[in-house]
């Protein structure tokens, strides 16, 4: 009676290891949509580094305490340009 009850526990987990192998060996296989997800996280990369670049210049484009002003250094490289002209 005790080997019985042995043996019929090993195969119980037998048929576990079993089915979680089986589990594990579909879920390897299927693999449909990962393309689609690395295009999702591409994107979404992308899009946060853009909006990153945005928020790091956008005081350099606007008028801020810090001095830096695109309109006023472009008139300051014009003037400079004209006249440097011979």
């Amino acid at each position: 009676m005790l080997i019985k009850k042995y043996n019929n526990k090993k195969s119980n987990l037998e048929s576990l290891f079993a089915g979680a192998k089986r589990t594990f060996e579909k879920a390897v296989k299927e693999n449909s949509a990962q393309g689609a997800a690395e295009y999702i996280l591409l994107f979404g990369g992308v899009i946060v580094i853009a909006l990153a670049g945005l928020l790091i210049y956008r005081s350099y484009f606007a008028s801020s305490a810090s001095g830096l002003n695109a309109t006023k250094d472009i008139n300051s490289i014009r003037d400079n340009m004209t006249s440097l002209q011979i």
